[in-house]
């Protein structure tokens, strides 16, 4: 009787030893968005160098819409085919990636 005592002892012990709580630790993310404020503009206001540069890349591609932020970066909006793509340039007509 005492080994059957004991047993039990032993294994309702090893049950709550299984059942401790864990503290889970809140993480917090922060995500920072910078826009860079575009303004429309017209495509005769595009200088010489992005219509070149537009022309040469997309020879078949149609200009939807171009913006200028305050860096002197063009953000311009084009049809090719069926698709819309949104490509950036800055003032020398170099493609910039984003």
């Amino acid at each position: 009787m005492k080994k059957i005592i004991l047993s039990a002892a032993i294994i309702l012990g090893g049950f709550s030893a299984n059942a401790t709580t864990v503290a889970i630790a809140a993480s917090t993310v922060k995500i920072v968005s910078i826009q860079d404020e575009y303004v429309e503009i017209s495509a005769d206001a595009l200088p010489a160098e992005v219509k070149s540069t537009l022309e040469k890349s997309f020879p078949d591609a149609k200009l939807e819409k171009a913006y200028k932020n305050e860096k002197n970066v063009y953000k311009l909006e084009i049809v090719h085919g069926d698709k819309k793509y949104t490509i950036f340039s800055d003032a020398l007509g170099n493609l910039i990636k984003k």
